[in-house]
């Protein structure tokens, strides 16, 4: 027993040698070689980005959300791909190469075939089928070729989704919905940066191993996709603000111009365009100017009356000799000037110009004003910057888009300094502080926080929402804002002193027929980049509110004309802030239709494309168009109104000709094909016939005019 004892000891005591010495050789010799084979055996873990959260309008319109888009490759070193002397892979070769080149279109069917056996020859693993990403559609399509639908054990077939974000409205308010980075997915920009936390979700985590020769990804945590953001917008009003504002622009070939529209009770930001000149001469929607600060010239005036208002130093009735627009303030070395020579309606120079304040503020007098606040707080400048503290006017106020420039307002060191504060210089605001402050006005006093988003959702379910916030509940006494009002109401509608009123000629500028608005213009110089104003270079601004007895919507334009432009504000702002309240009140039906006919800008009875049969009834409902439907789903319109039946087949290509985009877009995706559009207006030509067979997932490209 004790021979035996001591032999099994002996051989314990060798074993764990044994594996001691094949521990130390393992982390020794055989150290770097082992390393080696576990990276090829393992990858690190990679991120898998969560679907992002979408962004509506305050209707459910979708302003942003994310398409899935897909990449496709083939696994050639698959075993049922080589069993039986490659078989399978023999089998199918050429149908799948047929149905690859039939789908995408930029290889021969022989040009695939090489492809895919080459691949499959050198065992190359993952074999790319198609260089780009794929949609959905073309998704399916591939999955349903001969092998590929035999799934992906037995065809090796690999697809990975990527999610891209898109715009359905394409530029409507995309500045301020904002971008996204292309690999990550996060937000860079607008909404889509502020909001981040919530739009991203949860990563999840993907681990990939290669097991008998074929690469396996495992989900090791699941991603949690984001929640859904539910915007203050209104798309069809920011349709109305981007395309006057555009019109504008193109108009008088601008730097750049911006355009917001804000609910006057709530606070709630309906519309906000942001349009900037590219060196090719289009508008694009390339900076948030809206929150930008910017001398805002003549309308701050209205600052500045209030404040001398409000604390009793003039009233409106009181007259101030303007002296021809020209004034020096004590020694100053440059006068403070007006920007018009005073002529009676004859065109004479007025041989006095004692006007009344009313009038000064209507006239949009630089001299008057500097008068009246250099006269109030001449010596104690302090007092005036703390009466625009009381007002609000440098309240630090949160808004939905980051990078929202704060009010910059300075004690003036000096009484040049103060009377030049007087009419909007030394002075820097950005347009929605502006429009936040004339909305006051409109608001009986009441200054309330613009904001942008209205709630957050998770699966259809709140998660929390935002309201109105008051800023200040009075910025005011009530004479005050009853007196400034008269002012600004005799902006629009003096004839003889409104700077919004009319033309010499007798041409409207912010002046309608439709809705009654009141507002300032403002022009200031531009400051250039060697820091000296340039003389020839102007932005001109006009912020108003409509209706003018009870205010709904408070709207600010803001255009940078180019340098040696001809300008006026009362005329390219005043009169893009007419004709979008025009089609706004238009818009909530609180003027009939009828109206706008009276009204040079206004619409007359258009031809009606064809198209669904439903929205063509909804929007001819209520109009002077007398449209007669009948049973029909898809329809075209005669000259005389009548709905003739429209023939739409999912088995052919439809003829999609005199559609708009909207409805020729459907059409064509009902087939299982996809739309690409070159132009705007309506479809004039599409690139496959009408009556052809159907490829689907194939591409019908559509010019529009």
């Amino acid at each position: 027993m004790v021979i035996r004892f001591a032999l099994i000891f002996t051989l314990m005591v060798i074993g764990f040698i044994a594996v001691w010495v094949k521990i130390g050789i393992t982390q020794t010799v055989e150290r770097k070689a082992l390393l080696d084979i576990a990276k090829r055996q393992v990858n690190d873990s990679s991120i898998i980005n969560p679907n992002r959260g979408n962004i509506y309008d305050a209707y459910g319109n979708l302003l942003a959300g994310s398409a899935p888009l897909y990449n496709v490759y083939m696994d050639t070193r698959v075993p049922a791909l080589s069993d039986n002397n490659n078989a399978l892979f023999n089998q199918y070769i050429d149908s799948i190469s047929e149905g690859l080149s039939q789908l995408f279109g930029d290889r021969t069917p022989e040009e695939y075939k090489q492809h895919i056996t080459q691949g499959f020859q050198k065992q190359k693993g993952r074999l790319k089928l198609y260089p780009k990403s794929i949609t959905y559609t073309q998704m399916k399509a591939l999955k349903e070729l001969p092998l590929f639908n035999k799934g992906r054990l037995k065809s090796g077939l690999i697809v990975d989704v990527r999610y891209n974000r898109i715009k359905p409205f394409g530029s409507l308010a995309s500045r301020s919905i904002g971008s996204t980075y292309g690999e990550t997915g996060k937000g860079n920009s607008g909404l889509e940066m502020q909001y981040e936390t919530y739009l991203y979700g949860k990563a999840g985590r993907k681990v990939t191993r290669l097991i008998d020769g074929r690469v396996v990804s495992i989900e090791d945590e699941d991603a949690v996709d984001g929640m859904d953001i539910v915007t203050t917008l209104d798309a069809n009003l920011q349709d109305v603000v981007e395309s006057n504002l555009r019109h504008t622009l193109l108009e008088k070939d601008a730097d750049w111009g911006c355009c917001i529209l804000m609910e006057v009770k709530t606070g709630k930001v309906r519309a906000i365009s942001n349009l900037g000149r590219t060196s090719e001469g289009k508008y694009i929607e390339n900076k948030n100017y809206a929150v930008s600060r910017i001398e805002p010239g003549s309308t701050f005036k209205t600052y500045a009356l209030m404040a001398a208002l409000d604390d009793g130093k003039v009233s409106i009735t009181d007259t101030i000799d303007i002296e021809q627009g020209r004034w020096f303030y004590e020694n100053a070395k440059k006068p403070i000037t007006d920007s018009h020579v005073y002529r009676d309606k004859q065109g004479v120079p007025l041989q006095t110009t004692r006007f009344t304040v009313k009038e000064i503020l209507a006239t949009s007098s630089n001299v008057g004003l500097a008068k009246i606040v250099t006269s109030a707080y001449d010596k104690k400048a302090s007092r005036f910057v703390d009466k625009l503290d009381k007002m609000g006017v440098r309240d630090s106020v949160w808004f939905d888009i980051p990078g929202t420039q704060q009010p910059l307002i300075n004690v003036p060191n000096d009484g040049e300094t103060l009377a030049r504060m007087a009419f909007g210089y030394s002075v820097e605001l950005p347009p929605i502080d502006i429009l936040m402050f004339y909305n006051a006005i409109a608001n009986d006093g009441k200054m309330i926080r613009p904001y942008l988003v209205e709630e957050i959702q998770e699966n259809g379910s709140r998660i929390k929402s935002f309201s109105t916030s008051t800023i200040k509940s009075s910025i005011c006494k009530t004479s005050t804002l009853r007196d400034v009002r008269e002012c600004l109401e005799a902006v629009v509608w003096d004839n003889d002193f409104g700077t919004a009123a009319v033309t010499p000629w007798g041409r409207r500028k912010a002046q309608s027929d439709i809705v009654a608005i009141a507002g300032k213009t403002g022009t200031a110089q531009v400051i250039e980049a060697n820091g000296l104003y340039n003389s020839h270079h102007h932005r001109t601004l006009f912020c108003g509110y409509f209706p003018m007895d009870a205010p709904q919507y408070t709207c600010i334009c803001v255009i940078q004309q180019k340098a040696y432009a001809q300008y006026d504000a009362g005329m390219e702002c005043g009169g893009t802030v007419r004709r979008i309240a025009e089609k706004v009140m238009a818009y909530h039906g609180t003027i009939p239709i009828s109206k706008h006919i009276l009204h040079p800008d206004s619409l007359r009875q258009p031809p009606i494309k064809r198209g669904m049969q439903e929205p063509i009834r909804i929007v001819s409902k209520g109009t002077k168009v007398n449209f007669r439907p009948n049973d029909s789903e898809w329809v075209r319109i005669n000259a005389e109104y009548e709905a003739e039946t429209l023939s739409i087949c999912s088995d052919i290509m439809p003829n999609v000709v005199g559609m708009g985009a909207r409805d020729a877009i459907y059409a064509i995706e009902q087939t299982g094909m996809l739309a690409t559009l070159h132009g705007k207006g309506r479809v004039v030509s599409q690139s496959v016939r009408a009556g052809s067979s159907i490829v689907k997932g194939g591409t019908v490209y559509l010019e529009l005019k």
